[in-house]
């Protein structure tokens, strides 16, 4: 995830990183740019066509459908953003309840032992979920003394299952009380509520058939523009058709990106520093 100064104006408007939208877009920009300035040519130059042509007034129908796809582009932005908000707010709920399940183990249990496993396996999970969000393959040294793992299986339920077993044999070995058992059974459930949410925000993208029909209205708004407009703009309407496709497609792009939070992209959530801040805390408090 970048980190950023949303203060620094100019430092937005002239530098260009690898999220950027325009590095991926330049080569389709130069194609349409090219195609905007040979119809320009062919309509105002080769073909001589008059002011009151009637082509000139497709540019009526540009301004009906502008409203159409801004409107589009808003709830396709807004969607995507709310799960990649949705998914940072899952990893903050980590967090919090690796904390909360080391605090209550810290004071509830006197056994040395039981604090070194809890110390172990809290932050096991949140690294072993950020591997499994990412499809990445998990190296044995994070399953080292823990022999029960089985690697062809769900692994973040495999860690979840070894803490509840934990908790239910400090319970059947009177080390806590029943209620105690209860206080410290919300933050381990919570683990598995959590990969659940993340797994369906990743296993779930928009609907094909929405994002096809924007990008499809996308290319052919685009495409029609200079039609009318180079009556007006010469020229010119190469840059102008350029920079309006640029705008409409960034919002895709950006929107594409986004949706799907738990990537290794540059937008995309930090979930390997927020597992190593609760390695951090969690040996802090045990």
């Amino acid at each position: 995830m970048i980190s950023y100064n949303t203060k620094e104006w100019f430092t937005f408007i002239f530098r260009f990183h690898k999220a950027d939208t325009f590095r991926k877009l330049l080569p389709i920009m130069l194609a349409i740019g090219a195609y905007a300035a040979l119809l320009g040519y062919l309509e105002v130059e080769y073909f001589h066509l008059s002011e009151k042509n009637y082509i000139r007034k497709i540019t009526i129908m540009h301004g009906m459908l502008g409203f159409v796809i801004s409107l589009l582009l808003v709830f396709r932005t807004n969607t995507a953003y709310d799960r990649w908000w949705e998914g940072r707010k899952m990893w903050g709920a980590l967090v919090n309840n690796s904390r909360n399940l080391a605090l209550k183990v810290a004071a509830i249990s006197n056994d040395e032992h039981d604090k070194s496993y809890f110390r172990k396996m809290i932050p096991t999970y949140a690294a072993v979920l950020q591997k499994h969000l990412t499809n990445e393959e998990i190296s044995q040294e994070l399953f080292d003394n823990i022999p029960e793992m089985e690697h062809h299986k769900h692994k973040p339920n495999q860690v979840a299952s070894l803490l509840f077993r934990k908790a239910n044999e400090m319970y059947a070995e009177r080390k806590i009380s029943g209620e105690q058992l209860i206080i410290i059974n919300a933050e381990l459930q919570s683990f598995t509520d959590i990969c659940g949410a993340c797994e369906r925000i990743k296993n779930t993208p928009i609907p094909y058939s929405y994002s096809a029909f924007i990008k499809k209205f996308i290319f052919f708004y685009v495409m029609s523009l200079p039609f009318g407009y180079s009556f007006d703009l010469g020229f010119y309407v190469a840059p102008v058709v350029v920079f309006i496709f640029y705008v409409l497609a960034s919002l895709e792009l950006i929107a594409e990106e986004i949706e799907d939070p738990f990537g290794t992209d540059e937008n995309d959530l930090p979930m390997k520093k927020i597992s190593e801040n609760i390695k951090k805390h969690v040996e802090e408090l045990l």
